[in-house]
């Protein structure tokens, strides 16, 4: 069975240049602009991983983070942050808030695979 990734970011770029990637390594890819749409697919979905913008209209990245932490069957959900917010406090406030990784743009698209990789082994 396909591992799924969800991919929450407003910026077209990063969406395609990610979902382009993990579709390569195999992986079944859900899109959301923001929060509000992340929530909806969260519920129907129920992916292994979640790859989390912080700044994002409408419900930005820790609020939807919350939302997962507090929502029954979505315990073991992953969650990556990645941000362009890229101070130590911002970084500690993610992980601190329980995100799994905390990734700072401009990113690797190569580490992104292999820090989902090693989360998911």
């Amino acid at each position: 069975m396909k591992k799924k990734v969800l991919i929450v970011d407003d910026e077209p770029n990063i969406v395609m240049t990610l979902e382009y990637a993990f579709r390569k390594q195999n992986f079944e890819v859900f899109i959301a602009r923001d929060g509000s749409e992340a929530k909806i697919i969260l519920e129907k979905a129920l992916p292994q991983v979640v790859l989390l913008d912080v700044m994002m209209p409408k419900v930005d990245g820790y609020q939807t983070l919350k939302f997962i932490k507090n929502t029954s069957g979505l315990e073991h959900t992953k969650v990556v942050f990645i941000s362009a917010k890229n101070k130590a406090s911002d970084i500690e406030k993610g992980l601190n808030m329980g995100a799994d990784k905390y990734i700072t743009k401009p990113f690797s698209v190569k580490k992104v695979i292999g820090e989902v990789k090693q989360l998911l082994d």
